[in-house]
């Protein structure tokens, strides 16, 4: 049974440009896994209240469609620092486990809820740089996508 990853993020790619990255990783990725991408809103400030409320709002969101059986991997600046063959690594080591199913959570403008970065299997971290969380979700497909094709000795990873 081929690997399902389930991309959780807050927010939508408004900009063509995210758009337009997020669609090429993501029909690249096709010859490898099957990727379902998972939108939930992101809250503003003038709307929830607090940091903290926003950030409890999203992760309540984020909850409601994180599939029950996957594996979940959370990015956080906090997580462990991987290279990409590290990563393709992780994959393979989940695939090889019996794994079917890794949910990564991308976080909203705020981070993610402190509940969801406890409860996820991993916590992932693309280095020490501030990155915006749309950036953030195209840096996972990108890197995703060297994995399967590291994992599969094609000739994109250099």
């Amino acid at each position: 049974m081929p690997l399902h990853i389930d991309i959780v993020a807050v927010g939508k790619l408004k900009e063509s440009y995210w758009s337009a990255a997020a669609a090429e990783y993501l029909k690249r990725l096709t010859r490898f896994a099957k990727v379902t991408v998972r939108e939930v809103p992101d809250r503003g400030l003038q709307s929830t209240g607090t940091t903290e409320q926003v950030v409890v709002a999203e992760g309540a969101s984020i909850r409601s469609v994180l599939p029950a059986d996957a594996c979940v991997i959370a990015l956080d600046s906090a997580g462990e620092q991987l290279t990409s063959p590290g990563f393709a690594d992780l994959i393979a080591q989940e695939q090889n486990r019996g794994t079917s199913r890794i949910a990564f959570i991308v976080g909203g403008s705020h981070g993610l809820a402190p509940d969801l970065k406890r409860e996820a299997t991993r916590l992932l971290s693309f280095g020490n740089i501030t990155l915006p969380h749309n950036l953030a979700r195209i840096v996972l497909l990108e890197q995703l996508y060297r994995a399967f094709s590291i994992l599969n000795n094609s000739p994109y990873h250099k």
